[in-house]
């Protein structure tokens, strides 16, 4: 049980959330949280944004009931939290780029204050946020609104990418990372997937992943996976 500090709206529709708790956690990784006792059945996983030495804190977008229910969280209001859970980015060395679209850009915050360096791409449909926050972190920060963040990174230049946003920015991510491999790029892309998880262990399945090695699971093999491991069915 952890308990809220703030929670502040950001723009239509999305919060940063801090959670006074140690728990802790490593970039990548996430939490289920709830702030309600029967419905709605199921916890909300929530990608780590930032680790203190006595809060986590998070960014999320309201699409649901949950999401609504959180929204109206205020200090001093109790959250029901679980984790850290997953399998999260890997400490790399070499240029990283750290690519977010949307509430993507969630988790690649705490990443950017665990590199020692990394370009920061960040891409929003209508209205920028948190963008100030990530500059002082950024050899060199680009924001993009309306257009398409991926078309203004050339994934070749990099030994890493981090990517983390919508399904199809992620297959297009896949489909750059093999295109720099094919250039003669030795450029490793990391996706992370937003599944929906019901459990957050893997018991349930219901976050199951197409992988070339077979059926995995996004909350416990994941939710970080190599590019080329992953299949995209549409």
């Amino acid at each position: 049980m952890g308990m809220v500090l703030s929670n502040d709206r950001l723009t239509d529709g999305v919060y940063h959330l801090k959670v006074e708790t140690n728990s802790g956690g490593e970039m990548g990784q996430f939490y289920m949280l709830r702030a309600w006792d029967a419905y709605p059945i199921l916890s909300r996983p929530l990608s780590i944004h930032e680790v203190k030495e006595d809060s986590v804190e998070f960014l999320y977008h309201v699409v649901g009931e949950g999401t609504e229910i959180f929204s109206r969280l205020t200090p001093g209001d109790s959250v029901e939290l679980e984790g850290p859970f997953g399998t999260g980015f890997p400490q790399v060395e070499g240029k990283v780029a750290l690519i977010g679209g949307g509430i993507g850009i969630a988790p690649l915050y705490y990443c950017a204050k665990q590199l020692p360096s990394c370009d920061i791409f960040l891409g929003f449909s209508r209205e920028a946020y948190r963008t100030e926050a990530f500059r002082p972190l950024a050899a060199e920060l680009t924001v993009d609104v309306g257009g398409f963040i991926l078309d203004r990174v050339d994934f070749s230049q990099y030994d890493h990418v981090f990517v983390c946003g919508p399904h199809p920015m992620l297959k297009a991510a896949q489909l750059k990372g093999i295109a720099a491999e094919e250039a003669g790029s030795n450029t490793k892309v990391y996706l992370s997937l937003e599944n929906r998880m019901a459990c957050g262990i893997g018991a349930c399945l219901v976050c199951s992943v197409s992988c070339r090695d077979g059926q995995r699971k996004a909350c416990a093999d994941g939710p970080v996976f190599l590019s080329e491991e992953v299949i995209f069915h549409d």
